[in-house]
């Protein structure tokens, strides 16, 4: 079987995916680049994807998943920190992105160094979108490494895929060719939050003739709350910013989970099953991506450790199958 990982987008929420694949790292006692042939992912998720197939010196996987958890789980807050200062020169974000980009980019200069797309240890695939050509734009390491001007450092990469509009200014991107293309690039979840369906046509194109594919789709929680009537109907362009961003990716997310349902055997076919999507409502944590606070941490760690004990059947089989 050809092997595929698809991680979605959700800012701090990639908790919620950091857990669940630290779990199977323990359960299978192999690397989620060993467990996979192929890794997708948008936003938070392009961020894992990186991480999980950067090469250390010995060309084994840089990073375990525990790492890439304590990156989210301890430092989640230098990413999203926020001073005052800030805040008021940007009248609180309504006339400038919400946080500073320079200390994202510090800790994925730190975790990704200046390691190349065409260099990772399987082939992923990262969402972004280019708002200047008006057009999404998928990082590949197939493409890398037939052409140099698709070759990308990891560490632009991450940061393209999860310039979320309000959250971060949009990041310029130059390929590594001779002559280099350059992009203007946001986050891929104005898309394709939930890129399994992306994972399952980049699946079909690098597998072999006989190879079925397995595809494990990992969410980062559903949003539960509800945006009333009676407030929305007075929203402004101003008011409905945030709200529609959320609307449109958790839209995208159920899409692609319905689509992979008819075209793989899912957990209703027990043993057959080749289609894994592993998700929760937030009824415990907060939903907005950007809240890294300590208890929010924990919740979304406890909102995983709900999905493992729920899941316990479908986990059984996968377990099987990637070990």
């Amino acid at each position: 079987m050809f092997k595929v990982l698809s991680i979605d987008g959700g800012g701090i929420r990639g908790v919620i995916p950091a857990v669940l694949l630290s779990h199977l790292e323990k359960e299978t006692g192999k690397s989620v680049a060993e467990m996979f042939d192929l890794i997708v992912g948008t936003s938070t998720g392009g961020i894992l994807a990186a991480g999980y197939t950067v090469r250390n010196r010995h060309g084994k996987a840089k990073h375990s998943a525990d790492d890439l958890l304590k990156l989210y789980s301890e430092r989640g807050g230098e990413i999203f920190a926020r001073s005052t200062w800030r805040g008021f020169t940007s009248a609180w974000g309504a006339f400038d992105e919400t946080y500073s980009h320079k200390p994202l980019e510090k800790l994925l200069q730190e975790y990704l160094g200046n390691a190349k797309l065409s260099r990772c240890i399987k082939p992923i695939v990262v969402t972004a979108y280019d708002i200047e050509n008006r057009e999404p734009y998928f990082f590949k390491t197939s493409a890398a490494r037939n052409a140099e001007d698709r070759n990308h450092f990891l560490k632009d990469v991450a940061r393209a895929t999860s310039a979320a509009p309000t959250f971060f200014e949009p990041k310029i991107v130059e390929s590594l060719a001779e002559k280099p293309t350059r992009r203007a690039l946001i986050d891929g979840g104005v898309f394709v939050n939930n890129p399994a369906m992306c994972a399952y046509v980049e699946a079909m194109s690098l597998r072999k003739e006989s190879q079925e594919i397995f595809l494990l789709s990992l969410g980062t929680g559903v949003a539960t709350r509800r945006i009333e009537y009676d407030d929305a109907k007075d929203w402004g362009k101003l008011g409905w910013v945030v709200p529609i961003l959320s609307v449109m990716m958790d839209g995208e997310a159920d899409a692609a989970d319905y689509h992979l349902q008819q075209l793989l055997p899912d957990k209703s076919k027990g043993k057959q099953q080749r289609y894994f999507r592993l998700d929760t409502e937030l009824d415990v944590a907060n939903d907005d991506m950007d809240d890294a606070s300590a208890k929010n941490i924990k919740d979304l760690k406890a909102e995983a450790a709900q999905i493992i004990k729920k899941e316990a059947a479908q986990l059984k089989r996968l377990i099987g199958a990637l070990g």
